[in-house]
């Protein structure tokens, strides 16, 4: 296994009571927090150069449409799950990191569990095309820490869209009706940046790219105890197989 883990160094700075609490009643009124000042700078540095590493070696490209979120875009090169967790052993520590569960936990007001499906664990995307977007959908878990390590200038696109307090029905998506009838909320991160999201209930995505530029991001999923006996039965795990049933090609 290569990428080695931290060692003696922590992963999280100490905040205090006042920052935990903004954090926490942002991730609860929006479904998502701004979480950079929880995690040390030279983590967040290693990280980004570990994904380098990993996008070099392992990206696939993806490029297709996806039925269970209304026929969304997946544009994209990817490094999927299991390839990371056997080739980077930073990643695997920095996501069993006890005090970073805790301080998540803390913001979520519940526990943690591992991701129960081994294809969904980790993920790096790499947007690098002009149209390259992850569109519009949920999570199947409902805790994400999401690393942006490269981000382009907010000119050019990238940025996370969200709509919180919404549900996925696979069979009936709606997305165009939650955008109609709710606020869309647009947030811009630089490199660097971390934030923790709500993913299986805050539909979301990134505005397509204006232009060639990279984008790049870590994405490390967790489950409720309400994911833990729930059956996926539909085929759209696309960033582990891009022929998934789910899937249709892209047609430009």
């Amino acid at each position: 296994m290569s990428g080695k883990g931290l060692g003696s160094k922590n992963v999280c700075t100490s905040l205090d009571t006042g920052d935990i609490r903004r954090m926490t009643q942002q991730y609860h009124r929006f479904g998502i927090a701004t979480v950079t000042d929880l995690i040390e700078a030279h983590t967040r540095q290693l990280v980004r150069a570990e994904a380098e590493r990993l996008l070099e070696k392992h990206a696939e490209r993806r490029d297709l449409r996806l039925e269970t979120t209304g026929f969304t875009r997946r544009s994209m090169s990817v490094v999927p799950s299991e390839m990371i967790a056997a080739n980077s052993e930073l990643v695997t520590s920095i996501y069993a990191d006890p005090g970073l569960l805790g301080a998540l936990e803390t913001l979520a007001g519940e526990k943690l569990h591992p991701c129960p499906k081994a294809d969904e664990e980790f993920l790096i995307t790499r947007q690098e095309q002009r149209g390259d977007t992850h569109g519009w959908h949920w999570g199947d878990f409902s805790f994400a820490l999401i690393w942006v390590l490269v981000a382009p200038p907010i000119d050019v696109g990238g940025l996370l869209q969200c709509v919180p307090h919404t549900t996925w029905d696979k069979e009936n998506p709606r997305i165009n009706s939650y955008l109609a009838e709710n606020p869309i909320n647009t947030y811009h991160f630089s490199s660097g940046d971390v934030y923790f999201l709500r993913t299986d209930t805050t539909l979301h995505r990134t505005i397509p790219l204006r232009e060639d530029a990279t984008r790049i991001i870590l994405n490390m999923t967790w489950a409720g105890a309400r994911d833990l006996s729930r059956a996926f039965d539909a085929d759209d795990r696309w960033w582990d197989d891009a022929n998934v049933s789910a899937a249709s090609a892209l047609k430009k």
